[in-house]
């Protein structure tokens, strides 16, 4: 089975200033992190502020789970962080 992203959840995580959301092989589930500044890259003129990191998470969560998808195909591991040069 592929990795899928069925849980719609994420939460931004202050130590890691990152957004958090998981995504599933089977009965797998893997944490994947996607920093503020990957979140920067894709709207250069957002606000660092968490509402905006999770709005422009959501409205570019395709694009997000296409890279996260990419960067599990590389090799499992406890958790992947998407960084601005994964976009």
């Amino acid at each position: 089975m592929a990795l899928n992203f069925p849980n719609m959840s994420r939460v931004y995580d202050s130590t890691r200033r990152a957004v958090r959301f998981w995504g599933y092989d089977s009965a797998m589930e893997s944490s994947f992190f996607v920093t503020a500044d990957a979140l920067q890259s894709l709207q250069p003129d957002m606000k660092l502020d968490v509402a905006s990191l999770l709005r422009v998470f959501d409205s570019n969560r395709d694009l997000i789970c296409v890279a996260a998808g990419k960067i599990y195909a590389r090799g499992r591991k406890g958790s992947y962080c998407l960084v601005g040069a994964d976009f």
